[in-house]
């Protein structure tokens, strides 16, 4: 073999070793699957539909994954943690239902506003010490508070639909800049500083090694037990503003109301790249799931699929997550 030709093949050998190496880094960054699977849906469901790539469908879609993105950014903290929560399923509507009945007597939208919110955080606050110093499995105590507040929100109702008899109520809904609606900025607000929280302080520093290992993290003298009921403060409080962020766009709110936000947002947090085992996941993961998502329910209403068809694909998507975090695992290891 000439001097030229072993050149060449050299070449392309360390160019395919160089592709590989680049695949694998690629293969390995948390969401990166989520991403190929949000541009994968959006080039499909632009090629099915013409109404898909239209501005105000684009601000349908902004819309809706607001509440849930809410919702999910709170999830994001407790999974991060080594935990999850079912209860969001029964905060939202419960707070939505509080923040309405209130509204309508006459006591003012911020009032109103700072009860449910109060209501969110009390959930969360029973949660965390059932987990962190009762010792309930984080399934029974949040399945079972989910039970509770849903049911809550159907006696506080009183079986009824509440109506936002204040259009002030709506604000959420609103737009303002750039005809964005309200909800939309927001999730931007709260996710950003659910990221600056994450990533540059000693909280969230903490939650990840929390997560990753409770016992060392236990040893190394972390408030383990504070640290736990914290992030399901924090999870009720955001279950609570996503349940009122969707009754303002209803201005309605009933015991119904994100009946299916557990799934959705813990759904979310996986495709993110969080990890039921806890010490990983993050907030633009997280949001990169929540957009998958959305794009996923409207795109399959433009092709007028059964909201059936709808929800079996929600639970492959989420079968897919956790399909796309065994490989991860395995490429991190090997």
């Amino acid at each position: 073999m000439s001097t030229a030709t072993r050149d060449v093949a050299e070449s392309h050998g360390m160019a395919r070793r160089r592709d590989r190496r680049f695949a694998a880094k690629a293969l390995a960054s948390p969401y990166s699957g989520t991403t190929i699977l949000l541009v994968a849906l959006v080039v499909y469901f632009a090629a099915s539909s013409s109404e898909f790539l239209e501005t105000s469908n684009i601000l349908v879609i902004l819309g809706a994954a607001a509440a849930i993105g809410i919702v999910a950014i709170g999830q994001t903290f407790v999974v991060v943690s080594g935990g999850f929560d079912l209860s969001v399923s029964g905060t939202a509507p419960l707070a939505a239902v509080v923040f309405g009945k209130i509204a309508n007597e006459g006591s003012g939208i911020v009032p109103a506003l700072i009860v449910a919110l109060a209501v969110g955080a009390a959930v969360g606050l029973v949660n965390g010490l059932m987990i962190s110093r009762a010792g309930f499995n984080p399934l029974i105590a949040t399945l079972g508070t989910a039970s509770i507040t849903g049911g809550l929100a159907f006696v506080v109702s009183k079986g009824l639909t509440v109506i936002y008899e204040d259009r002030a109520t709506g604000f959420l809904a609103e737009r303002s800049i750039g005809e964005i609606p309200n909800q939309v900025w927001v999730l931007l607000i709260v996710a950003c500083l659910t990221f600056i929280v994450l990533r540059y302080t000693t909280f969230g520093r903490s939650l990840y090694s929390l997560g990753g290992n409770w016992e060392a993290s236990w040893l190394a003298g972390m408030r383990v037990n504070l640290l736990s009921t914290s992030v399901y403060v924090i999870c009720g409080v955001t279950a609570a503003l996503g349940g009122i962020v969707i009754a303002s766009q209803l201005l309605a709110a009933d015991g119904q109301l994100a009946s299916n936000y557990a799934l959705l947002s813990i759904a979310a947090v996986i495709l993110g790249g969080g990890s039921l085992t806890g010490g990983e996941g993050g907030v633009v993961g997280t949001v990169i799931g929540v957009l998958a998502l959305g794009v996923l329910t409207n795109g399959m209403a433009l092709l007028h699929v059964s909201s059936f068809y709808q929800e079996m694909a929600t639970g492959g998507v989420l079968l897919l997550a956790v399909g796309l975090g065994r490989i991860r695992q395995l490429v991190n290891v090997a």
